[in-house]
């Protein structure tokens, strides 16, 4: 019997959406590999990706990140693709039918919420997620401003 110990994998956070917990309730996250070209890959290293105005669809039975920009790399030359093309998420096809199930209810959508590498791979964090109401930001807005508030009143009094 032999018992490997598996190397923990890094991970390097690329690009994070926080726009989307601003706008959504993230009811489940999903883990997604992307199928991406060769230098799309570097400019990625270099940390060159925004995904602030992206958005995830499902076409087909597969499921597609739009709109996520990643910049042509320097030294790419004729290899460069168009750095807002459409690129396909790689989930299990169980994953994809129970997605498909929860956003055929009302109010679901998907979006990305980080772009990182997970030891030498791409992976996309994607959000099932509802959107908020006008009132609902309010009150998160509401709430951030009394943890900030206490936080300076607990900063001072520590000081004298």
């Amino acid at each position: 019997m032999v018992i490997c110990n598996m190397a923990k994998k890094t991970t390097k956070l690329v690009a994070g959406n926080k726009k989307a917990f601003h706008e959504y309730f993230i009811e489940e996250k999903y883990e997604a590999g992307i199928s991406l070209a060769g230098t799309e890959v570097k400019s990625l290293r270099m940390g060159k990706c925004s995904i602030k105005e992206a958005f995830v669809r499902l076409y087909r039975g597969e499921i597609y990140v739009y709109n996520m920009h990643i910049s042509p790399y320097e030294k790419g030359n004729i290899f460069n693709k168009d750095p807002i093309r459409t690129r396909k998420l790689l989930l299990h096809r169980h994953e994809i039918r129970k997605i498909e199930g929860q956003i055929a209810q009302k109010g679901y959508t998907m979006v990305p919420l980080n772009v990182y590498f997970k030891g030498s791979l791409v992976k996309v964090e994607i959000g099932l997620a509802k959107g908020k109401k006008l009132y609902d930001k309010r009150q998160d807005i509401a709430k951030k401003d009394q943890r900030r508030e206490a936080e300076r009143k607990f900063k001072v009094q520590n000081l004298y």
